[in-house]
C-alpha cells in the first residue's frame, strides 16, 4: 500500500487537515505500507516555499513525516502536458474561451449529480469560424475535458457507494497551467498510489478523475473521503471559528502531543493500540466533527 497527503502551500494546514493527514498515514502504517506527502504547488502565484516549510513542519510536529522526498508539481509540468496531448489524440480536448464570470454564471445552473461547479459545455461545440474568429482576437483558451456522458461508480472506504457523472473539467488552464484534476491523477500513477485518503468535500469531483485514468489508461486507487471538520454554525472550518491551526493553539499553551491525541480520539473506534499500528479506516465516523472551541476540546 502506498498512500499520500497532498496539500496546497497557500497557508498554515488547519485542523481538519492535519486530520485528514493522519488517518491516511495511519491507514499507511497499519498496512505496514509507504506515506508520501505532495505539494500541490501549480499556482506559483499563491504557494509559496515559506507556506510549504510551515506546512510540513506542522505535520512533524504531530509525528507525520513522507517516507520519500517531498514532490512538487510545479517541477513535473512536462508530465502533464504529456498527458494533455494524449487526450487531444482521443479527440477528447477542446479550447474553452469563457471568462471567470461566465464560468461562475455557469455553474450556478443545476447539473444533475455532476459536481457543483461542473461546467455546461458552452465552448464545446463551436464553429470553425467562431474559433478562428476567438483565435485572431488573442484570447488564449483553457483546455476542457470533452467528456461523453459516462458515469462511474465510486466503492469509498468511509462514504460507501457513489455514483457520479464526470463532466467537462478543465484540464490546462488559459496560462498553460496544467489543471489540478489532471495533475493529481497523473501524479497518482506515477507515484504508486494505491489509496488516495482526502477530504470529504472532493467526493462528487472523483467521476472526473476516474475518467482521466481510464482514457490515459492509469490505474484506479482506492478512495477514501474523510468528513469535513466544521465549526458549530455547521460550515466548514475557517479561521472565523478562532484557534484552528496548530501554530493557533501552541500560541494558547496547546501542546502539538496535545492536538495529536484530540486528533486521534476524533477518529472513535477506528484505532486501536497505537503501538501495534491498529487502524481500520472503514470504522471511522461518517458524520463531520464538530469544533466548537479551546476550551471545551482541552479543558
Amino acid at each position: 500500500m502506498r498512500g499520500r497527503f497532498a496539500p496546497s502551500p497557500t497557508g498554515p494546514l488547519h485542523l481538519g487537515n492535519l486530520r485528514t493527514a493522519l488517518v491516511s498515514w495511519l491507514q499507511a502504517r497499519a498496512a505496514a505500507g509507504e506515506w508520501l506527502v505532495r505539494m500541490e504547488d501549480l499556482d506559483r502565484v499563491t504557494s509559496s516555499a515559506e507556506h510549504e516549510s510551515d506546512q510540513l513542519a506542522a505535520l512533524a510536529a504531530i509525528g507525520l513525516h513522507s517516507d520519500a522526498p517531498v514532490v512538487r508539481q510545479s517541477e513535473r509540468f512536462a508530465l502533464y502536458y504529456d498527458a494533455i496531448a494524449t487526450m487531444q489524440r482521443l479527440g477528447r480536448v477542446y479550447e474553452c474561451y469563457c471568462s471567470r464570470r461566465e464560468i461562475r454564471e455557469a455553474a450556478q445552473a443545476p447539473h444533475g449529480d455532476a459536481p457543483t461547479d461542473a461546467y455546461p459545455g458552452t465552448c464545446r461545440e463551436l464553429t470553425t469560424a467562431r474559433l478562428t474568429e476567438l483565435r485572431r482576437a488573442g484570447r488564449p483558451p483553457a483546455l476542457r475535458l470533452r467528456s461523453d456522458g459516462e458515469r462511474f461508480l465510486i466503492d469509498d472506504l468511509i462514504a460507501g457507494r457513489f455514483e457520479g457523472a464526470a463532466d467537462d473539467v478543465v484540464i490546462q488552464r488559459n496560462d498553460r497551467v496544467p489543471a489540478y484534476n489532471l495533475a493529481v491523477v497523473v501524479d497518482d500513477a506515477v507515484q504508486g498510489i494505491t489509496h488516495v485518503t482526502r477530504g470529504g468535500d472532493l467526493l462528487a469531483t472523483t467521476p472526473r478523475q476516474r475518467l482521466l485514468q481510464q482514457l490515459l489508461n492509469l490505474p484506479e486507487p482506492r478512495y477514501a473521503h474523510v468528513p469535513l471538520v466544521i465549526g458549530v454554525d455547521g460550515t466548514r472550518l475557517a479561521k472565523r471559528h478562532g484557534a484552528v491551526t496548530l501554530a493557533d493553539l501552541v500560541a494558547l499553551g496547546v501542546s502539538a502531543e496535545q492536538v495529536r491525541d484530540l486528533l486521534i480520539a476524533s477518529l472513535g473506534d477506528s484505532v486501536g493500540d497505537l503501538a501495534n499500528a491498529e487502524f481500520r479506516i472503514e470504522d471511522m465516523p461518517r458524520d463531520p466533527w464538530v469544533w466548537s472551541s479551546t476550551s471545551q476540546h482541552f479543558g
